[in-house]
Parts: C-alpha cells; structure tokens; sequence
C-alpha cells in the first residue's frame, strides 16, 4: 500500500465527499462530523478526535482554510497552512475523510453531510452549536466532549513566542 496516496485520498472536496458520505450511508454506516481549525496538532486533538471517532463508524473534519482560520483567530494565525493540517488530519487511522471549508462556520458543509452524529468541545452547549439544528431535525445526535486538560494551540503558541 502506498500511504501518501491513502492520506491524499481521504482529503475531500465537497463534490466527492457527498457522494461518498451517501455511500457510506446507504451501507449502514454511522457518520460523525467535527469540525475546527486544528492548527499546530498536539495530544489535546488527538484525544479529541479518537473520542470522537469512537461515536461512529465513519470520522468527517471539517478544517477551515487558511482564509477562514485568520479570519477566526487572527492575523497571526493559521501557523500551519491548510495543506499540512489536512494531510496531517488525514493521517491518523480513525479519520476517515477530511473536507476544507471556507465560511465562517461549517453550517453549509453540515447541511450536506448531514451526520448521524455531530461533534464539538464541551465548551459548547448544544444550541450554541453550529448544524445541531440540522442534526437534530434528521433524528441524529449532537455531542460534547471535554477537552485533554493542558492542551491548547493558543499555549503552544505562547509559548513559541515567549510570552505567558
């Protein structure tokens, strides 16, 4: 098996993820959807994704471009740019399709997903999530988990740049 190819063919564009998802669904599988920025992968979205894989059969992140991470977080920021932290995402064995998106938030790319399962930090409550509505009104479910105390790329990165 070549496995730069494997990690290439699980990073989506929405066109192929769509009907890759109904196919997915229409073999019984659980979809789950997460979605973020993930900029600087540490241990915190590793739990945080694993957990979340272990909800469904299929794992779907939704990674905000670089456009849309700077737009979030700051000029500063993405420290890693889209291209690596798809790849990177993609390359963990219980992600199983990865999808850039643009927008502010990931309400578009859910109503064409349309998880069985839909996924954020417990720094959310479920009607301050974006999709849950479309979740919800298909019969899915929408989930919090709590973070890996200690892990935070806002951390890392003040700690990269020296400051507390």
């Amino acid at each position: 098996m070549d496995n730069l190819a494997h990690i290439k063919d699980k990073i989506f564009s929405l066109a192929s993820l769509a009907a890759t998802v109904e196919e997915w669904r229409s073999n019984g599988e659980k979809i789950v959807f997460t979605n973020g920025c993930f900029d600087l992968l540490h241990l915190g979205h590793i739990d945080y994704l694993a957990k979340a894989a272990n909800l469904g059969d299929k794992l779907v992140i939704g990674v905000n471009t670089d456009r849309s991470t700077s737009a979030l977080k700051g000029p500063s920021r993405p420290i890693t740019n889209e291209t690596s932290r798809t790849a990177m995402l993609a390359s963990f064995f219980f992600v199983d399709a990865v999808v850039l998106f643009d927008e502010p938030t990931p309400y578009e790319l859910i109503s064409i997903v349309v998880p069985d399962v839909l996924v954020k930090g417990a720094d959310y409550t479920i009607d301050q999530i974006v999709g849950a509505d479309i979740v919800l009104a298909r019969g899915g479910e929408v989930k919090t988990l709590h973070y890996l105390e200690g892990y935070s790329t806002s951390a890392i990165e003040r700690k990269i740049r020296g400051s507390k």
